[in-house]
């Protein structure tokens, strides 16, 4: 009889700190169990390798299309060699007198030609035979504005008497398959993220029920001395972010490794679209936050899940 005064109250002194560490001592199985750790931190692994992912690609369309906004191309497509070079001649000359063109310079033939040579063959360009094929003389030229639709009807009209054979195309519309991709791909890394974040608190939400059972006993015994849901479920909450935050810790190291490895890899490509996509320090900042965020949501589940079951359990 003795025992049970002093049980009685060293519970009662403890309620009164009970989210603190006389909490953790009262329930010491309130902590994640096992593995979900590693679980916590695959999902923040992945979610970092798929924001990284999405913001790159956001940077190598926003480049993209800063690099082609004004950017247009045009092709003397004519069969004979001396009427495509007369025609080629005189739209250089009349775009270079346009006005709102800054920059216009015609594409050598030669480079033309190296381009094309391994796709066609030597042997099939600038000949004169059968076999030759007549290759488009090229201009390119930068608009001081958008090349829209406007931009190219008043470019064409300029150049439908001194050259009738030119066609004029905005070489941003070339990409546009690329740039639908690249948003899919986009809506794939949101997606993604979200399906994560859903699976992350999934699992946060089994290992708090599964600690509720192991300590259904103690947790009904604070109650009947007078400690409230909120106080049990804040000692579940408080666990829960404190182990969430180590796996968020080192979800975000092993998904920092792996984009880095893929960065170098995509580096090493050598393509200047690769290198408009790389990450800038507001993408990194992002990318840092994913841990709290994280840790967050698992505190939160933690929460309502506890004071959802206390309601159902007492």
């Amino acid at each position: 009889m003795s025992q049970a005064p002093a049980f009685l109250r060293g519970v009662t002194t403890r309620l009164s700190g009970l989210a603190g560490k006389s909490g953790r001592q009262l329930l010491p199985q309130a902590r994640l169990a096992g593995p979900m750790l590693w679980v916590i931190a695959i999902m923040i692994a992945l979610t970092v390798v798929a924001a990284a992912g999405g913001l790159a690609l956001a940077n190598v369309a926003g480049e993209a299309r800063g690099e082609l906004s004004g950017a247009v191309t045009v092709q003397i497509v004519e069969a004979g060699a001396e009427a495509r070079e007369a025609q080629a001649r005189a739209a250089l000359a009349r775009l270079q007198r346009l006005p709102g063109v800054a920059d216009v310079a015609r594409v050598p033939d030669e480079e033309i030609g190296a381009l094309l040579a391994p796709w066609l063959g030597e042997a099939n360009l600038g000949g004169s035979g059968d076999a030759s094929i007549a290759v488009p003389a090229l201009i390119d030229l930068r608009l001081n504005g958008a090349a829209d639709g406007k931009a190219i009807a008043a470019l064409r009209k300029a150049l439908a008497e001194v050259a009738p054979a030119a066609r004029v195309d905005a070489q941003a519309d070339w990409l546009k398959p690329v740039f639908s991709a690249i948003h899919s791909l986009q809506w794939l890394a949101a997606s993604l993220i979200l399906l994560l974040a859903a699976a992350t608190i999934a699992a946060v939400w089994l290992a708090a029920r599964s600690a509720l059972g192991t300590n259904r006993e103690t947790i009904e015994i604070v109650h009947h001395l007078g400690g409230t849901d909120a106080q049990i479920a804040r000692i579940f909450q408080r666990s829960v972010a404190f182990d969430a935050a180590l796996g968020s810790i080192a979800g975000l190291a092993l998904g920092l490794i792996a984009v880095l490895l893929m960065g170098s890899r995509f580096a090493a490509l050598g393509s200047g679209m690769v290198t408009g996509g790389g990450l800038r320090w507001q993408d990194w900042l992002l990318i840092a936050a994913i841990p709290l965020v994280g840790t967050v949501l698992a505190a939160l589940t933690a929460r309502f899940t506890v004071m959802a079951a206390l309601r159902r359990m007492l």
